[in-house]
């Protein structure tokens, strides 16, 4: 389950990864992850719940500039709206959750990953001097299935509030 970016900031992401991300991995959009693996027998369910959460004004968020992965670089991103509505779907999900869903997440677009902390750290001193805080808002939320390296898109929910 992953958190829609404007339209906007998905294009620069897009960019950076093309750029930055090795390519022989570079499988996906850009995108902010909420969710890595939710149980697959309850995609009804979850259809409906985000169907309903998508009701909602658009969620807004900050770009907040460069955070470090250590073997890689991301977009960090706050917003506790959608915090907040993520909670809700982990709540709803108790108990079925992998263990690395149990976390609450650091919200974040990653533009580099599995370099070395050399590069990483370049990168990172690189784009610090351009990626200038942002106030936005997310488009949307959307539903994927992973089938061993691209995603396959399930659903997409636009906020309509």
């Amino acid at each position: 389950m992953t958190a829609e970016l404007p339209e906007a900031l998905q294009s620069r992401a897009d960019q950076l990864r093309r750029e930055h991300f090795p390519p022989e991995r570079n499988h996906l959009a850009a995108h902010v992850t909420l969710f890595h693996a939710l149980p697959p027998q309850y995609e009804d369910e979850l259809r409906d719940l985000l169907a309903s959460e998508a009701r909602a004004r658009p969620v807004p968020a900050r770009l907040e500039g460069v955070m470090s992965l250590g073997g890689g670089t991301a977009l960090k991103i706050s917003s506790p709206t959608m915090l907040d509505l993520r909670e809700r779907v982990a709540e709803r999900f108790h108990g079925l959750l992998t263990p690395q869903d149990q976390q609450v997440p650091r919200l974040h677009v990653t533009i580099q990953n599995k370099v070395t902390s050399t590069k990483a750290k370049a990168l990172q001193a690189q784009l610090a001097t351009v990626i200038v805080p942002l106030d936005f808002t997310f488009a949307g939320l959307a539903l994927h299935r992973y089938r061993g390296g691209p995603w396959e898109l399930a659903k997409r929910w636009s906020f309509r509030g």
